[in-house]
């Protein structure tokens, strides 16, 4: 699918025509990361570290908050990979660093190998260098290393003058079981589907700023649809995955949903649909994903109001269950509250909610049989929600957490505090 690049330099986000010529300056990086993690993984190329002159590291880990990244520009060994590794981005990208001795102390699932070519040869040098070799003999020396490629035409980078489709194909053979990743030249969304119609995804940048065409309409261009009326069949899901109900998407209603980041479907009795514009039970919307067969849409969604449902359940299927309702009872304002209830108690009675989190805490550490261990578990864990509720924070931010510190690569010691290990009485 597509890949949507950010190119930094100075902190800014701007686009370069064959790697020299500054064309777009579009400023503040951050809202740009926002609007292009909509459709999943974006590049982040860090241009001042690639060239020598400096870093973008505080825009960098600013923008690893917002979106899934991979990270790449100025990574010239494996201690300086493993740190972004660490620090949250799905991927590196490695230029000339990309050799055996320093891939082989990174995980090969998570490294791509940049490889710029010009009319097939790799350049070196900020391209200005042939380096006296076929990208295909360098991708056979990589691949037992890499679980990706990012091959640029240097030829074409920047200039929208089309992609060399039956080029992309070729690479996509000697990349093996690797990822091929294809940047330079695409000019229209046709080209973006023809290459993931063969497996291979695209990085784009130029097209995407000077508004050749639009994240929708990359999207729009690989889906397919075997009804009369075109429409695709989108499955909404909430911040943990959850299902909320199923919808139908148009071209129309996926050009406005990603445009106003909300849910807007098709409805086939009614037509275009803003979900909530009548009920309140309007929909932030997160993230659209195609699935395998790129016939279906998966709406990621932050749910407002009541619930997805008309009949004011949370799902179509009726009300959820499980941690992430018991977070949203919490959460509710605390005037909305009973008085007479625990967590009103909780949240009232200061220094009763941190001893009832150490009381716990100190119980499931001593429970013994499984069902024991379950139901401490479950004290531990509504007080640790509680918590959550009373600073304001979000069970999904919990996860998004848990899910960075999956990708760290470096694995800490985690000794207990000293506090911590002396025998109680």
């Amino acid at each position: 699918m597509i890949v949507p690049s950010i190119d930094l330099m100075n902190g800014r986000a701007v686009q370069l025509e064959q790697g020299r010529d500054l064309r777009i300056d579009a400023g503040d990086p951050r809202p740009i990361a926002e609007r292009f993690a909509l459709v999943g993984e974006i590049a982040v190329v860090d241009l001042d570290a690639a060239l020598g002159r400096g870093a973008n590291d505080a825009a960098i880990r600013d923008l690893l908050r917002i979106a899934d990244c991979r990270v790449g520009g100025g990574i010239r060994d494996a201690e300086t990979a493993l740190r972004w590794l660490d620090l949250g981005a799905t991927k590196v990208v490695l230029g000339t660093a990309a050799r055996p001795e320093v891939l082989s102390r990174l995980p090969r699932e998570r490294v791509i190998a940049a490889l710029d070519a010009r009319e097939g040869e790799v350049v070196v040098e900020g391209w200005t260098k042939g380096a006296g070799v076929r990208v295909e003999e360098r991708m056979r020396e990589l691949a037992p290393y890499v679980g990706g490629f990012l091959v640029t035409t240097v030829e074409r980078e920047g200039r929208m003058v089309g992609v060399d489709l039956e080029r992309a194909r070729a690479l996509r053979d000697a990349a093996g079981d690797a990822k091929l990743t294809f940047a330079g030249g695409v000019r229209d969304a046709g080209e973006i589907a023809a290459l993931d119609d063969m497996g291979v995804d695209a990085q784009i940048g130029m097209a995407l700023y000077s508004g050749r065409f639009t994240l929708a309409d990359a999207l729009l261009a690989s889906l397919r649809s075997d009804r009369p009326d075109g429409l695709i069949p989108t499955v909404v899901c909430d911040e943990r995955g959850v299902a909320l109900g199923l919808c139908w998407s148009s071209p129309e209603s996926l050009r406005l949903a990603l445009d106003e980041r909300r849910g807007v479907y098709h409805s086939r009795a009614r037509g275009l649909w803003r979900k909530g514009e009548t009920s309140g039970a309007v929909q932030e919307l997160l993230r659209v994903d195609l699935d395998c067969d790129r016939d279906a849409l998966r709406f990621t969604v932050r749910q407002r109001g009541p619930g997805f449902c008309h009949l004011d359940t949370r799902t179509c299927w009726g009300e959820d269950r499980g941690l992430g309702a018991l977070a949203r009872r919490l959460a509710q304002p605390p005037e909305t509250l009973d008085t007479n209830s625990y967590t009103a108690r909780l949240l009232r009675e200061p220094g009763l909610l941190e001893a009832k989190i150490r009381e716990e805490a100190d119980e499931l550490c001593r429970a013994e049989s499984a069902d024991d261990t379950t139901h401490e578990a479950a004290d531990v864990l509504y007080f640790a929600l509680v918590r959550l509720a009373q600073r304001g924070a979000a069970l999904a931010d919990v996860e998004r957490e848990l899910a960075r510190r999956a990708r760290r690569v470096t694995r800490r010691r985690g000794d207990a505090k000293p506090a911590f290990t002396q025998d109680t009485p």
